[in-house]
């Protein structure tokens, strides 16, 4: 009867496993570091199994699934490696039928916006270099001109997110001053942060006019004092009042601004740079209605409805963005290369609307036709039926989308989705384990879950995506 000391003895050494022709391989590819960690893993694993079993004959220690051969223990390591050197942030396919995804990086980026930031990454680019003069340049010329002639501005400018860009401009126009704003619009963004809050950092002071639900233009009026610095107007793109309301519009509130020679700001939020009336799709308003009506400063993101990168884009007139511009914080909160490179990409897909709506995937799965869904769903079930109808009933039923990241929230998308219901008695898979293999699983399918049906939704799913999908649904049932 051998002795638990006697396994122990059988283990070999790292020293041992670096010698090792497949080891090898590895260190030529991965860090040392992870190789040896992965080793160190291995063995410590069936010395764990070991120590934790009954002394007895080999047969009795639960061994039968990982023998103490080398070889065994570099197949063990090879999976440990494989998930130490797996990269956290990776792809996942959407099929949650929510189109600009907060939690799953919101808007997808056009093919001609990563091309561009690939070009931009891989070398060295003119970011902040005059080609033309031979001189220093500035970073943000590549796109201003473009955000001009797209909106109509004056002038145009860019920081890292929204809040950022309302954040600057608050802190360079009202600094130590107050700004008027209708308490039905003191929205709460992502991540729990608060326009009453960026105000505070901004180190403007909030003065609240009307009620949740109706403000005139007499609040703003009766509460402009000396000591007032600037009329905001806040889009709730991410809720809606409904009912008993009233808010002011953003021509009277410039308006009165010009009345009471102060500046008006407009915080868009979701930012759309075309009309989506046109495509069915109602009370979203655009950046260039927003300079036609006269706001000075208007703010907005780059990565929610206009399609790009995350990013806070400011147009408006000239004397005010050249304030902000100058502002310190402008370099706290700028955009670096890759941003720039994917939103200028992304903004020149607008000189052409029709190529944009094509072009852009956050434009074209908002207004793509229900047909094209369809057939889409159809191509997905298709693929999907060599799979044992006992392990999984596959329909397809209509339901509805959203555009997600706090844009359009009373908008309902109708769609196509494919139901996956796994069949109990064929099997013991239940549609949460299906769930949550599809989401742990290669390609990391994220769909979601409704009358014990797992929806994937085909608004959502590019039709580069349906071969992982398919391969990742079939992986998941031999699971």
């Amino acid at each position: 009867m051998k002795t638990k000391q006697s396994y122990l003895s059988q283990l070999p050494s790292v020293d041992e496993l670096l010698k090792d022709k497949t080891v090898l391989e590895w260190l030529e590819e991965k860090p040392r570091s992870l190789v040896l960690e992965a080793l160190r893993m291995a063995i410590e694993e069936k010395r764990k199994v070991i120590l934790e079993s009954k002394v007895g004959a080999i047969h009795e220690l639960p061994l039968h699934h990982s023998s103490l051969e080398p070889e065994n223990i570099i197949n063990r390591a090879e999976d440990i490696l494989n998930t130490l050197t797996q990269l956290n942030l990776r792809p996942v396919i959407n099929a949650t039928g929510v189109i600009v995804h907060t939690n799953l990086g919101r808007s997808v980026l056009s093919e001609k916006a990563v091309k561009n930031i690939e070009a931009v990454a891989k070398g060295y680019s003119n970011l902040e270099y005059d080609l033309v003069k031979g001189e220093r340049g500035k970073r943000y010329y590549h796109i201003e001109k473009l955000l001009c002639k797209l909106t109509g501005a004056e002038a145009g400018f860019v920081v890292n997110n929204n809040a950022a860009a309302v954040l600057i401009a608050l802190n360079t126009l009202a600094q130590g001053r107050e700004v008027i704003v209708s308490r039905g619009e003191l929205v709460e963004i992502g991540g729990s942060f608060r326009i009453p809050e960026v105000m505070e950092r901004s180190n403007a002071r909030l003065m609240e006019v009307g009620t949740t639900n109706k403000t005139h233009l007499k609040d703003y009026e009766k509460a402009i004092n000396d000591n007032t610095a600037l009329l905001l107007k806040v889009h709730t793109s991410n809720y809606k009042i409904v009912g008993f309301t009233k808010e002011v519009a953003i021509s009277e509130l410039v308006g009165l601004g010009k009345k009471k020679n102060l500046p008006v700001m407009f915080d868009l939020g979701s930012g759309s740079l075309i009309d989506l009336k046109k495509y069915g799709i109602f009370g979203e308003p655009t950046v260039s209605e927003a300079v036609y009506e006269g706001a000075d400063i208007i703010t907005f993101s780059g990565d929610k409805l206009l399609g790009g990168p995350q990013a806070g884009l400011i147009v408006g007139r000239k004397k005010y963005l050249d304030m902000i511009v100058n502002n310190p914080l402008a370099r706290a909160i700028r955009i670096d290369k890759l941003t720039l490179a994917g939103l200028e990409a992304t903004l020149m897909e607008y000189h052409d609307e029709d190529k944009a709506v094509k072009n852009i995937p956050t434009l074209r799965m908002l207004t793509e036709s229900l047909n094209d869904i369809e057939n889409r769903a159809k191509k997905i079930q298709m693929e999907l039926k060599a799979v044992d109808a006992l392990l999984l009933k596959i329909d397809i039923e209509q339901e509805f989308s959203q555009a997600g990241g706090g844009s359009l929230p009373l908008v309902k998308l109708p769609t196509f989705v494919v139901t996956l219901t796994p069949v109990a008695y064929g099997s013991p898979l239940t549609v949460n384990m299906l769930e949550e293999r599809l989401r742990k699983g290669k390609y990391h399918v994220i769909a979601r879950i409704k009358d014990n049906a797992l929806l994937l939704d085909a608004r959502t799913i590019q039709d580069s995506e349906i071969g992982e999908l398919v391969d990742s649904i079939k992986s998941a049932l031999r699971d």
